[in-house]
């Protein structure tokens, strides 16, 4: 999804780094910022890093920032699903409103951290639906499409999904400062 930004984009794996960070923010935000600090910090290079899950209206933004651990640490997609649905099983389907959100943040060594959000709004459907995808795509239905997240194709799904629009948005801001560079690197 970065493939037209002009940079040299390296992995964690490129550049020998195999720290993990805990996330422990209580926002998409926080999460991102935690792992774009630190690796810029160790790598010494800009870094991007994200945070992302399902916020369900009805149940308050849950399971937001814990969504990979909102039924356990060793649960599977499956185990989550089924926990989400039980939660809302006593709450009428046309409150099932939801959305995918993911937050980007770019953290340049020494610089003030900038964020990058995308949101995908859809609704929660009672019965998994699809293969494309993971966690919780086969019960997130997209009225405009008319399909689960798990039921669009992969180039359809980037090009809606939350993380799609978030790297969109962080891309711009790349070439922005690489053409911010070249301008300085002109004036000198």
């Amino acid at each position: 999804m970065l493939g037209d930004v002009p940079f040299d984009l390296v992995s964690l794996n490129d550049i020998g780094i195999d720290d993990e960070v805990e996330e422990t923010g209580e926002t998409f935000e926080e999460n991102a910022a935690l792992k774009a600090e630190t690796y810029a910090r160790l790598s010494g290079l800009p870094a991007l890093a994200d945070d992302s899950g399902l916020e369900v209206d009805a149940l308050g933004g849950e399971p937001g920032v814990r969504s990979a651990r909102y039924a356990g640490e060793d649960a599977t997609d499956a185990d989550r699903i089924a926990f989400l649905l039980q939660k809302l099983e006593n709450v009428p389907q046309e409150r099932w409103s939801a959305r995918f959100r993911c937050v980007i943040a770019l953290a340049w060594p020494g610089e003030p951290i900038e964020f990058h959000p995308g949101a995908c709004e859809g609704m929660i459907v009672p019965e998994p639906r699809g293969f494309n995808g993971f966690g919780y795509d086969p019960v997130f239905f997209i009225p405009r499409m008319n399909m689960t997240m798990a039921e669009l194709a992969s180039d359809k799904k980037n090009g809606i999904s939350h993380r799609s629009i978030a790297v969109q948005s962080a891309a711009k801001a790349l070439t922005k400062t690489d053409n911010q560079t070249k301008i300085e690197r002109t004036e000198q």
